[in-house]
């Protein structure tokens, strides 16, 4: 029951989970340019786009988890209504 009530927890919100998994993803080109950049131009560039890696990387890992849990959810509910309908 623990797993199931995570799982709807996180999936709750799929318009959220969506908006957290973009914004990630816009951190981490912006995070990649400035890397780049300091790697080809100035070298201080590198350590701004390295600090906002891991800040990126953990709105983008935890926007995807919320979709994937709402989706995962879906299929708990569509199981637990058959399992209903068998017994």
């Amino acid at each position: 029951m623990h797993f199931k009530n995570t799982i709807y927890r996180l999936g709750s919100t799929p318009k959220l989970s969506l908006k957290r998994f973009f914004i990630g993803m816009i951190l981490f080109a912006i995070s990649a340019a400035l890397i780049i950049y300091g790697y080809l131009y100035e070298a201080l560039f590198q350590i701004p786009g390295l600090v906002l890696l891991p800040i990126a990387l953990f709105f983008a890992l935890y926007g995807y988890l919320g979709i994937f849990a709402n989706r995962f959810s879906q299929v708990l509910k569509d199981r637990s209504a058959l399992n209903r309908d068998i017994f």
